[in-house]
């Protein structure tokens, strides 16, 4: 066919086929599909919520935390919980995982030394609280999200207030961990738990490769801001990295804006957000 009608035709193919190729690609940056919420509710609570929906909360000290926004001490805000996670038995962190448990049916996933003192003590029943330890890797929500227990330097004792004298007492509380949890689209999240500064988190920088870091930076108990940057610069080498554990008490003094200075220049990004604010990768 030829003549005018033809070549308008041809034209019009020609600048369809020329838009396209001006049209923007998806990037790096422009992940397609839904997208993993990490909300920080202060010191080291955090509820995650993955790309396919299931919410993870993990060391839960909410109701009693003087930096946790009054909205989320009403553990009913914090909706459906699917799965608890605790990287020791201090109150800081265990916090209100039982009773987050019992209201949701959640699994709490803890040191072994913790879950078995919370059965003993008749804190929460066997189906909830099931046993792990350091280097396990499990599958609780399906396959394709998967959660590894790591190590952290720290301790971990458990002070329970006996019901029938009203006096504390303490109990084993397993080794402190940390979490590495690897979500639906490969995203890789380290929640660091308590722990100072030792070597071997350059293994676990090389070998699990996190996107993001959940790091206390607040010194005394934990790291301070330099140790923290030496382990974010030196040892993990993320993406991205999310200060936490500090200005809860006054001897958790390490600010974000220390870390962020001792960092230096540096291909991870931090984000020094507040409690009651969220992130989306």
């Amino acid at each position: 066919m030829t003549g005018p009608t033809s070549m308008r035709i041809a034209l019009a193919a020609a600048v369809a086929v020329a838009l396209a190729s001006c049209a923007p690609q998806p990037t790096a940056t422009q992940a397609a599909g839904p997208k993993a919420e990490v909300l920080w509710l202060g010191q080291s609570a955090i509820r995650l919520t993955t790309p396919g929906g299931k919410v993870i909360m993990i060391d839960p000290f909410l109701t009693q935390n003087p930096k946790t926004p009054v909205q989320w001490k009403n553990l009913d805000a914090l909706g459906k919980i699917d799965l608890i996670l605790v990287t020791h038995a201090h109150g800081d962190h265990l916090g209100d995982a039982p009773a987050l448990s019992t209201k949701n049916n959640a699994p709490v996933i803890g040191p072994a030394g913790l879950n078995q003192s919370l059965l003993t003590l008749g804190v929460l029943p066997a189906n909830l609280v099931p046993r792990m330890n350091k280097g396990g890797t499990i599958t609780p929500l399906g396959p394709n999200i998967k959660i590894t227990m790591t190590r952290a330097e720290h301790s971990s004792e458990l002070v329970w207030r006996n019901p029938a004298t009203g006096k504390d007492e303490t109990h084993v509380g397993g080794e402190p961990v940390g979490f590495i949890i690897e979500l639906e689209n490969g995203f890789k999240v380290y929640h660091m738990g308590d722990t100072g500064l030792f070597a071997d988190m350059k293994f676990i920088g090389d070998y699990y490769k996190p996107d993001l870091i959940l790091i206390p930076i607040g010194g005394h108990f934990v790291m301070d801001p330099k140790d923290a940057a030496v382990a974010t610069r030196e040892h993990l080498k993320p993406k991205y990295a999310l200060p936490f554990h500090y200005g809860t008490f006054p001897p958790l003094k390490g600010t974000p804006q220390e870390y962020m200075a001792a960092l230096g220049p540096s291909s991870t990004k931090v984000f020094p957000i507040n409690p009651g604010e969220k992130l989306e990768f």
